[in-house]
């Protein structure tokens, strides 16, 4: 029982740092003037890079046999990633609280796709926590508050990444008889493949020339600590942890960003931006917590 509980205590100091962590990486990227495409593809290249290099230390090892299996999947879901990253960083230059809270709807994309996807009905409850966080992403958009209004593209941009958040969310419940790692390892390296060209025809390359050691710098903690380190504690936590508790602390991500956006960049919500804030935060919790709907008949 002691080890148990242990266990337990580690895998939620492990996530309660992974998800910290994951809060600062808006904040982090308004202070890399690059073009978002090229930070997602330079974060995809190095979180590849840590996790090969994690999983090789940790004899942890790669089936070729599980990635054939799922290569349309992790295909698919990979590009969604790279996209969703080049997203929300388009959004969070704009505005790191707006952006980031308008990408935690994801949930509630899952909630709306699950009957179509994943055969499952809507409960009233979970159609309610969809009403709510529309109250809620109204309210953080600052459209009812003359002069308040956040950016459009940037609410825009941070809907997009949701939206696609969500359908590696969907696209992860395909995956079969391969770990967490490796499935990750994967989707980043299709992401990163995926940002390749649209970054290479852009011409973005060339704005690396304008790099001092800070940006560098900062690069190299997005990709290595954000993507590389925290993942790798993220999903090790899992394997210990029940799913609503990983759930429940993923939570902290969106507080986080909001508090240090506004400690360091003055981001400061209005009082019902901030109500919004704690309706859209609390109804994609419930979307995630709440017990899925019953399976469509066949």
């Amino acid at each position: 029982m002691k080890t148990t509980v242990l266990t337990e205590v580690k895998a939620i100091l492990q996530l309660l740092l992974a998800v910290l962590v994951f809060g600062t990486v808006g904040v982090l990227k308004h202070y890399i003037p690059l073009p978002p495409a090229l930070v997602a593809l330079i974060r995809g290249v190095l979180g590849v890079l840590f996790l090969t290099v994690f999983m090789l230390l940790t004899k942890k090892k790669f089936s070729f046999s599980a990635l054939k299996k799922n290569l349309p999947v992790l295909l698919i879901s990979g590009v969604c990633i790279g996209f969703n990253w080049l997203l929300l960083f388009e959004a969070v230059d704009i505005s790191v609280s707006v952006g980031t809270l308008c990408y935690y709807t994801a949930p509630i994309f899952v909630i709306l796709f699950s009957p179509l996807l994943l055969k499952e009905k809507l409960s009233p409850i979970k159609l309610l926590a969809v009403g709510v966080a529309l109250i809620g992403m109204v309210l953080v958009s600052g459209v009812l508050e003359s002069g308040k209004g956040a950016s459009l593209p940037c609410v825009l941009f941070g809907l997009g990444a949701a939206l696609l958040y969500a359908s590696v969310m969907i696209l992860n419940k395909k995956l079969k008889d391969i770990s967490a790692y490796e499935r990750t390892v994967w989707q980043l390296l299709f992401a990163s493949l995926s940002l390749l060209p649209f970054c290479f025809f852009g011409g973005q390359f060339g704005a690396l020339s304008s790099c001092g050691a800070k940006e560098w710098i900062l690069l190299a903690v997005i990709g290595i600590v954000h993507t590389g380190i925290c993942y790798a504690l993220y999903f090790g936590s899992m394997m210990s942890l029940k799913g609503q508790t990983v759930a429940l602390l993923s939570y902290l991500d969106p507080a986080t960003a909001v508090l240090w956006a506004a400690v360091l960049l003055k981001e400061y919500l209005s009082v019902p931006a901030l109500i919004g804030a704690i309706l859209v935060i609390g109804a994609a919790m419930a979307g995630e917590l709440l017990p899925a709907g019953r399976r469509k008949s066949s």
